[in-house]
């Protein structure tokens, strides 16, 4: 079988090591000097490569089209992934939250694994940039029915080339950190033969506030606080850890995670809701309030809370409470401390939309996985073209999840790519 797979990042690479292991000829195209340029730089550049949660536990945290991923990750899951790599000489290490990393903390290493086995196959890699995956019609047989005519690919046609192939492999990616690669062109081209593109957008992205009191903030870094999603008046997610404050409103892993909840901006308002001292109930901190109150009883309100918050926080927790900052802490009544202690546990945020697509994780949307065998990967509208990674409209929650399904999907499109078995889609 001759086999091209279009993109060097995380899965076309496994595509093209799982085919050419089961002796498909194999030409890899990818425009970059690098592979897995992208690849690189997740998890901060350290690569949690997978999560090795249980199988109950990876769907709850793959909001978008989890079933279709049901087939591919029992075949090669997170336990499957981990064996891979360290079988490719990169020892792994399992933190909070099930994420796995390599025990060097470099995402180069894992790319290079790969891109070692990826040599050691004798596999072609080509510098050149895929313009289209030629198809045409093919005579086609069901067992005890007469020959019908199908679309089936024959090649690929790049900037600089001609890569004739039986069977082709979409792997481009989304259309996230386009400095990468990812700059939507396989979307451009399996529309081309017919498939249908779902509207793409960020997630995993930082978040954009209504007016500006998170510009007030810019800079700030919150850790270990508690997160609340609403959408219109309806709780949507919860979340704990950290956050930063920017010019345009809020980011950081504890928004990024929150973001994939929020998809329908087009209908709903969405509110954050921030709570600041999580460690401690509300008789607690109500305790802690009046304990600081008595300490700078003669203080002014603004400076009777140094001790309780950061310093760019005061100003607009003082502002949201509509208590003057002047009033002597002494001063201040229970109806007072009530609302204090309100916006302490429930620090709000209105948020008008997300940042672009662009400075998004990984991309929502992509092809539409009704029009995709879950088995195998291969479309069902062009026979001999299989899809893998981002480009399909599958995606997840942070933690290795994403990556986890590059892994799957990449595999499953390997395999059924390298097999002449006849296959109904």
């Amino acid at each position: 079988m001759r086999i091209v797979v279009i993109g060097g990042g995380a899965s076309g690479m496994m595509a093209a090591i799982t085919a050419a292991e089961r002796g498909a000829e194999v030409t890899l195209l990818e425009p970059n000097e690098r592979l897995g340029k992208k690849l690189n730089i997740t998890g901060k550049g350290r690569c949690n490569l997978t999560n090795d949660a249980d199988r109950d536990a990876f769907f709850a945290a793959v909001p978008r089209n989890g079933r279709f991923l049901y087939s591919s990750l029992a075949r090669f899951g997170p336990r499957d992934a981990m064996a891979f790599f360290e079988s490719l000489g990169v020892p792994l290490k399992t933190e909070r939250g099930r994420r796995v990393f390599p025990v060097s903390d470099r995402a180069f290493d894992v790319s290079a694994a790969l891109e070692r086995r990826l040599k050691a196959l004798r596999m072609k890699i080509v510098r050149d940039r895929a313009v289209t995956v030629e198809a045409s019609e093919r005579a086609a047989t069901e067992e005890g029915n007469a020959a019908t005519a199908e679309n089936a690919v024959t090649g690929v046609k790049g900037e600089r080339g001609t890569y004739p192939a039986d069977a082709v492999i979409l792997a481009t990616g989304g259309v996230s950190y386009p400095a990468t690669g990812s700059t939507g062109e396989g979307h451009r081209i399996a529309q081309e033969l017919g498939h249908t593109i779902t509207p793409l957008r960020g997630s995993l992205v930082p978040l954009c506030e209504r007016g500006n009191r998170c510009k007030r903030m810019q800079g700030l870094t919150l850790r270990n606080v508690g997160l609340t999603v609403w959408e219109d008046e309806k709780k949507i997610h919860s979340g704990f850890g950290e956050l930063l404050f920017t010019h345009f409103g809020v980011s950081g892993p504890l928004i990024l995670s929150a973001s994939a909840h929020m998809r329908r901006f087009d209908a709903c308002r969405y509110r954050l809701e921030i709570d600041l001292k999580p460690a401690l109930d509300s008789d607690a901190l109500d305790k802690r309030l009046l304990s600081d109150f008595r300490k700078y009883a003669n203080s002014d309100f603004a400076n009777a809370l140094n001790d309780l918050l950061p310093r760019k926080l005061i100003p607009v927790i003082i502002e949201d409470s509509g208590i003057a900052p002047d009033v002597k802490a002494h001063d201040l009544t229970r109806i007072q401390r009530r609302e204090l202690l309100r916006l302490l546990k429930a620090f709000p945020i209105d948020i008008a939309g997300t940042r672009p697509v662009t400075e998004a994780v990984v991309t929502s949307g992509g092809v539409d996985v009704a029009e995709v065998s879950p088995k195998t990967m291969e479309s069902k509208l062009v026979r001999g073209l299989y899809f893998a990674g981002e480009i399909l409209d599958v995606d997840a929650y942070t933690g290795g999840y994403n990556l986890q399904i590059a892994w799957s999907t990449g595999y499953a499109a390997g395999l059924a790519a390298a097999s002449q078995e006849k296959r109904n889609v």
